[in-house]
This record gives C-alpha cells, sequence and structure tokens, in this order.
C-alpha cells in the first residue's frame, strides 16, 4: 500500500466516516445508506492496489472528508475524536494477533462467495459482518463503548449494523497503520493531512 499523505488522509476519513455512522444510529437510529455501503464495501476488498480503490471513489468518502477536515482544522467533536482513537488503538492490538487475523479473513471469503444471494446490505450480510466484529474484536481489550439511546441500542438491527460500521473503522484502521500512519504522524503530518483533505474536498464539490 502507498505510503502517502493521499492514502493517510483517505483512512483517516474513512475512520471518522465509520465513527460517525455508528454514532448516528446509535443516537438517532438512522444513517446515510450510501455512506454505509462505502464502509462495508471497504470489508470486501481484501486486496487493493490503492486506498481509493478500497471505497469505490473520492466522492463516496465525501462525508469522511469534511470531517476530517474539521477535526484537523478546528478538533471540537471530543467523542468522535474518541471513537476514533479506540478504533486506532485496537486496530493496532489486532494486528499482533494472527489468530484472530485469519479468522476474520477466512469468514470475510464466506460473505463474498454468499454475496449472490445475500447483497452487501441484506440484513443477513450485515449480521454476518457484526457476528465478526463480536467474536473477534469484542475479545481485545479496552471495548468500545457506544453512547446512544437505549431504544436504538436495544434494537437488533441497529446493533448488528453498529457493529458491522465498528468492523469497517477497524478495516479502515489497518489501512491507516498500512500507508504509515501512526500517533507520531498524526501530529507531525498534521498540515500536510490538512492540506491533502482540502486538495481531495475541492475535487469532489
Amino acid at each position: 500500500m502507498p505510503q502517502t499523505d493521499h492514502d493517510r488522509a483517505i483512512a483517516l476519513a474513512a475512520v471518522l466516516q465509520a465513527a460517525d455512522l455508528v454514532r448516528g444510529i446509535a443516537r438517532r437510529g438512522q444513517a446515510n445508506t450510501e455512506d454505509v455501503d462505502t464502509c462495508l464495501t471497504s470489508l470486501l476488498k481484501i486486496d487493493a492496489n490503492s486506498s481509493i480503490e478500497i471505497f469505490g471513489d473520492l466522492p463516496r468518502l465525501r462525508s469522511g472528508l469534511h470531517l476530517l477536515e474539521q477535526q484537523l482544522s478546528n478538533p471540537k467533536d471530543i467523542e468522535l475524536t474518541r471513537y476514533a482513537v479506540a478504533l486506532l488503538g485496537l486496530e493496532r492490538k489486532l494486528s499482533g494477533r494472527a489468530d484472530l487475523l485469519q479468522t476474520i479473513g477466512a469468514s470475510l471469503k464466506e460473505i463474498i462467495q454468499n454475496l449472490p444471494h445475500f447483497p452487501l446490505n441484506h440484513s443477513n450480510t450485515i449480521a454476518r459482518f457484526a457476528d465478526i466484529y463480536l467474536k473477534n474484536i469484542s475479545t481485545l481489550s479496552p471495548r468500545i463503548m457506544v453512547n446512544g439511546v437505549p431504544i436504538h441500542l436495544n434494537n437488533p438491527e441497529n446493533a448488528n449494523r453498529i457493529r458491522a460500521l465498528l468492523l469497517a473503522g477497524i478495516r479502515a484502521a489497518t489501512l491507516w497503520r498500512q500507508s504509515g500512519g501512526s500517533r507520531l504522524a498524526l501530529l507531525l503530518r498534521r498540515n500536510p493531512l490538512l492540506r491533502e483533505t482540502r486538495l481531495m474536498l475541492a475535487r469532489i464539490e
């Protein structure tokens, strides 16, 4: 995977897009369908030559790029930052667990094989993604605590969507690490990342 600010910005935008969708479902029981599909699609692109190839094309990450621009220029959204930091931290732990990575990879291949019967946004497929998160990522600590309204959080379909999107957030965090991202990179490359994010937004607006 290329290690450029372009690729790192795409990865961070995807982390934030997934985190914001989780928050939307937890608070309101709603999320933008296209943005959800973009995140879930990334779970099926196991091998890709570039970051953007994993998500389809740049406009599909518009929401995440806007969030990243806000977070890099004036980071006031503490909750979104907390989710993003938690996802990046969990992915670092996951990267050291070859057993879990192998299980997750095998499970994702099964989902890909079943796509002709259960498309990406089918409740069965989303439940399978959620199950992968529950059985593998949830075994790592600290677990991500999702805040929201109980009536939405306790809805089984919403719970599955949240877990599936957290899995997508982990996928984006993997991409961040593979493209050379780290805590130090976030501190030292903040301005170049912001500049790259604004360039991408200008291209798609």
